[in-house]
This record gives structure tokens, C-alpha cells and sequence, in this order.
């Protein structure tokens, strides 16, 4: 080779070198574009039913109104006094009000409300959480962390969708129990590889789904235990203001742990906030603990999620398995009501400022078209551009329409 042809090719390697550098830079930003797109919900559970008639839809001067006062919001709404930090978010956040739904026992409302189905002896049926999981994931298949994650509580099932799509349970701080195996990775490897020939053996020989479901499990497990998205559960990274922000309490730092498992691209996160099942003493314990909390939390996610771009991708659902009496008991407290309470949404494109629907001056009814369960989730599953067509076929052959087939709240829908 002549040192002229050298030169040459030199020349053209360089230009290509910086073709290159052009190229991955496009890379990087398009992966980052892509990131920032992907859909993802988050579920805050208000678990045990809390009285929306003294968060959402106040009724004052009613004879079932509270001693809680209406402040103004940022929205097109007025809500509880003691959610003032909430009030500023509002206009990224809409009050559905009309919610009808038909279950007021615990267990039975948490099942309804996860799954849009009553509970049938013959079927388990999935949560929403497993369902948005299981539609999202084709969007991010280098995810090597569960992609439904439930933070401070157990959520439903993933139902005959099958035990890849459970939700993975850790506390607020982003511990995960029983990981820690205090083996080199060689002898873990070996063990893994063991009883993965073990289990295909009982695959292949046709011995039901328990086995290949359990196999699933334990790739997914040790893929978790190995995987450098694992960062995303560690909390205490954070800078102490952000912690603070958030709230220092469990469910603070769940929600904070929420956000970071959004930005790592996990498709669904539940949050549990308990105790709301005030049948006596109601007020000073809103007052006092649950609201400031609940407030706190609620206002930071929405207020972080949107200053990172990542609201408008990123659906944030509130809800219970109820909500409670307008009538206030003997006890200072309120029962379990189902026929008229309150829901909120906002996020991945659904309009803010909102509120959808009335109830009447005391509460006791809705004066509305109705919403469930399933209208709410049909929303939710809209705004994250899942096809309300989907269907599923459960383990008994018999077709199962995503959000079990709700109608859309238009209202919400952009």
C-alpha cells in the first residue's frame, strides 16, 4: 500500500469514525426518547375504603357533611382542606365523582376494584396490575425487573394470566425479602442450570402448567438477582430533600420508590396506603394522619413525574375498594358505601382539572351517568394506548374482554 492510498483511507476511516459518533449520539438520544415514552401506570391503594364525601366531594352545609372545609385548586374543583399540596396539582389530576359500584364487603370490593370482575369460585381472573403489565411489556423487552411491582402491600393476582405476570412485593424502601442467597455466583449458576434440567424434564413430560409456571419464576428471579436495574429500588440514594418532599413516613417513600420504577421502565407499580377503615373516630384521624400523608406523597409524585417528562406517559390512578357512608354513625364514624364515592386519575394523556360527574347535595346518590370499575380502567387503559379490543382466553375457554369490557369516561379522554 502506497502512503497516498494510506492517507486516503485514513481519511475516509476518520469520516466514518465521526459517522459513528454521530450515530451513537442519535442512539443515545432516541433511547432516551423512547424511554420517556414508554407508558407505565401507578395504582395509589387506599386500602379498607376511604370517605371520598370528605376528600373529593365535599358537601357543605349538609346534614352528612364532615366538619372539613372546600379549598379552591388548581383545577376546575374544589377539594378537603387538608389536602392543600394535592390542590396545587389538580389541574394534572381529575375527580371522577360518580363512581356506582356494587361491592361493599372488603374482600370482595379489593377484588372487584382490581379486576373489574365480581369474584367467581370457578375463575380467578387477573388483576389490572398483571393485565397492563402483560400488555406493556412488548415495549421494553430488556426489562430484567418484574414489570408489576407492589410496594408496602399485596395486590390481586395475576389470575390465569399465569405467575409470570404476579405483582412482586417489596416494602417502601425497596427491600426484597429471602433474595439474598450468600452464594458465589460459579455454585448459584451450577444450582440454577441443575434444576432448570430438572424442571424441563417435568415439562416436557406434559405434567400440567405448575412446573413451567415455576420455571418462569425462577429465570425471572435469577435475572433480578443479577441485573443492574436492580439500582432502581434503592431509595436511600436519593438526596434527603427529595426523601422529604416525598414524605419520610412508608407510604412517602413507596410513592418516591414509585417514580424510580417508572423511570426504569416498569410497566405497573401499586402503592398501599391502609387504614381507612373508619368506622369510628373518622374525622381526627383524616385530619391527623391519614390526609397529611396521603397529600404529601400524591402532591410530589404528580409534581415530580411532570417536572422529569414523565407525566404525560405515566397514568396515576387513586382509588379503594369503597368509599363510605354519607351518614355519619353513632360512633363519629362512617360505614361502608359503594352506591356513590370517588375515584382519581390523570396522567399518560387523560385530561386534567376535571370533575366528572355530581352526586346530590347530601351525597346518598349519584345524580350522574354512573362509572365502575371497569369504565375507570377502560380510561386508564386508553390513555396508555392499550387496545380495548384485547381479549383473553381463561384456563375454562372462555373469551375475556381487556377491563372486562368497560366503556370509556369521555370526558377524560383528550
Amino acid at each position: 500500500m502506497s502512503r497516498r492510498h494510506f492517507v486516503k483511507h485514513l481519511a475516509g476511516a476518520s469520516a466514518m469514525a465521526g459517522t459513528a459518533a454521530m450515530m451513537g449520539q442519535s442512539i443515545r438520544v432516541q433511547a432516551e426518547e423512547m424511554r420517556k415514552n414508554q407508558k407505565s401506570a401507578i395504582l395509589l391503594w387506599m386500602g379498607g375504603g376511604p370517605s371520598t364525601i370528605d376528600i373529593w366531594d365535599l358537601k357543605p352545609g349538609a346534614a352528612t357533611s364532615g366538619p372539613f372545609r372546600p379549598i379552591s385548586t388548581s383545577g376546575d374543583m374544589q377539594i378537603c382542606e387538608h389536602m392543600p399540596e394535592t390542590a396545587k396539582q389538580m389541574h394534572n389530576l381529575s375527580i371522577v365523582r360518580s363512581m356506582s359500584t356494587r361491592e361493599a364487603d372488603h374482600n370482595r370490593g379489593r377484588y372487584y376494584m382490581h379486576t373489574g370482575f365480581v369474584p367467581n369460585p370457578n375463575i380467578e381472573h387477573p388483576g389490572y396490575g398483571s393485565v397492563i403489565a402483560h400488555e406493556l411489556f412488548e415495549q421494553r423487552q430488556d426489562l430484567a425487573i418484574p414489570p408489576f411491582v407492589s410496594i408496602g402491600g399485596a395486590s390481586t393476582g395475576p389470575g390465569f394470566l399465569g405467575m409470570a405476570w404476579a405483582p412482586f412485593s417489596v416494602t417502601s424502601n425497596g427491600r426484597i425479602r429471602n433474595l439474598q442467597m450468600n452464594l458465589e455466583e460459579r455454585r448459584l449458576l451450577q444450582r440454577m442450570a441443575a434444576l432448570d434440567v430438572i424442571e424441563s424434564g417435568f415439562i416436557n413430560r406434559t405434567r400440567g402448567s405448575a412446573a413451567s409456571e415455576h420455571q418462569k419464576v425462577l429465570k425471572k428471579t435469577l435475572d433480578l438477582m443479577t441485573s443492574e436495574q436492580m439500582e432502581a429500588f434503592k431509595v436511600d440514594k436519593e438526596p434527603e430533600e427529595i426523601k422529604e418532599m416525598y414524605g419520610t413516613n412508608n407510604f412517602g417513600q413507596g410513592c418516591l420508590l414509585a417514580r424510580r420504577l417508572v423511570e426504569a421502565q416498569v410497566p405497573f407499580i401499586e402503592v398501599d396506603l391502609g387504614g381507612w377503615d373508619n368506622h369510628a373516630g373518622i374525622f381526627p384521624t383524616l385530619a391527623d394522619t391519614k390526609l397529611p400523608q396521603l397529600d404529601k406523597a400524591m402532591a410530589a409524585l404528580t409534581a415530580d413525574l411532570e417536572q422529569r417528562g414523565l407525566l404525560e406517559n405515566t397514568a396515576i390512578i387513586w382509588m379503594g375498594e369503597f368509599g363510605r357512608t354519607p351518614r355519619i354513625n353513632a360512633g363519629a364514624g362512617r360505614d361502608h358505601w359503594a352506591r356513590s364515592w370517588s375515584c382519581v386519575v390523570g396522567g399518560a394523556g387523560l385530561k386534567g382539572g376535571l370533575a366528572v360527574g355530581e352526586t346530590s347535595s347530601d351525597g346518598l346518590a349519584v345524580e350522574t351517568e354512573p362509572y365502575s370499575s371497569e369504565d375507570l380502567m377502560a380510561t386508564v387503559c386508553r390513555g396508555l394506548g392499550i387496545s380495548l379490543e384485547t381479549t383473553y382466553t381463561s384456563k375454562n375457554g372462555r373469551p375475556m374482554k381487556i377491563a372486562a369490557g368497560g366503556k370509556v369516561i369521555r370526558e377524560l379522554i383528550a
